[in-house]
């Protein structure tokens, strides 16, 4: 169901790498949550970094609206880099999956596919 890849990058490099890598891909980065400072913030004790991308491609979202409107609560995309035991690492709840716990509807298999095979190739690429 994940798809989670080490990297031998700083945090902030992998990030960084990502931020690029997306962009490259054909998608945008809407928002960026960054909640390890988020928890700090809160006053929660979290040694870990945790950065999640709000990443969309607008075509392939407008085709899973389409088939589906209640799936807007699975958009947009999410790709995490974070560190875990001192190591960085990027990852990502695979969206086949996911849409097809979600939906039944055949045409999403598609769309989910080729979502897939970006958000693969981006955290690759960020790797």
């Amino acid at each position: 169901m994940y798809y989670v890849t080490e990297s031998s990058k700083t945090f902030d490099q992998a990030t960084a790498d990502l931020d690029d890598a997306v962009k490259r891909n054909g998608f945008g980065v809407l928002h960026v949550h960054d909640l390890g400072a988020t928890l700090r913030n809160k006053g929660v004790a979290f040694d870990e970094q945790c950065k999640i991308f709000e990443v969309c491609n607008p075509h392939q979202a407008a085709k899973v609206l389409a088939s589906d409107m209640r799936l807007n609560t699975a958009l947009p995309c999410r790709i995490s880099v974070f560190t875990e035991q001192g190591k960085t690492k990027i990852g990502m709840i695979r969206p086949e999956e996911m849409l097809s716990m979600l939906s039944t509807e055949a045409s999403l298999k598609q769309v989910a596919s080729e979502v897939e095979e970006a958000t693969i190739r981006m955290i690759d690429e960020a790797r």
